[in-house]
């Protein structure tokens, strides 16, 4: 089988604050803006890597989520707690100091893994966990 990762969802509480960091820090392509106001669906992806992409969207908009379920992804975006991505480097230590310069809450700094991998964490404006791995 060739199996790929396609397109992945965040959830956004601000879409312009989500859209300055993952095009302005991480210098991600905006593929697709559809919307207005808080109700954006923001498709941005890496540059030279099409077919791989985030959709950030607003959260809880499935029909099928009940009012109490809206109630407890806001409450877990607020916590930090709902979202979560990882993504790859080759220069761990100047992606870090980029997106840390930008304002960007840090989680973690850069670390050497017991498993293997040197790693370091953020969340992005809604409050999703941004991982960076390194890859040698």
């Amino acid at each position: 089988m060739d199996i790929t990762i396609h397109w992945t969802f965040l959830p956004h509480d601000d879409p312009e604050a989500s859209l300055a960091f993952y095009r302005d820090t991480l210098g991600f392509e905006v593929r697709n803006d559809v919307g207005s106001g808080t109700m954006r669906w923001i498709t941005v992806g890496p540059a030279g890597q099409a077919g791989t992409a985030i959709v950030l969207e607003p959260p809880a908009m499935d029909p099928g989520i009940t009012e109490e379920e809206r109630r407890t992804i806001v409450e877990m975006m607020a916590k930090g707690s709902y979202g979560r991505v990882t993504l790859a480097t080759t220069d761990l230590d100047a992606t870090f100091a980029r997106v840390r310069d930008s304002g960007a809450d840090v989680v973690q700094e850069p670390t050497d893994q017991p498993y293997g991998f040197r790693d370091c964490a953020f969340r992005d404006p809604a409050g999703n966990m941004i991982r960076f791995n390194e890859v040698r």
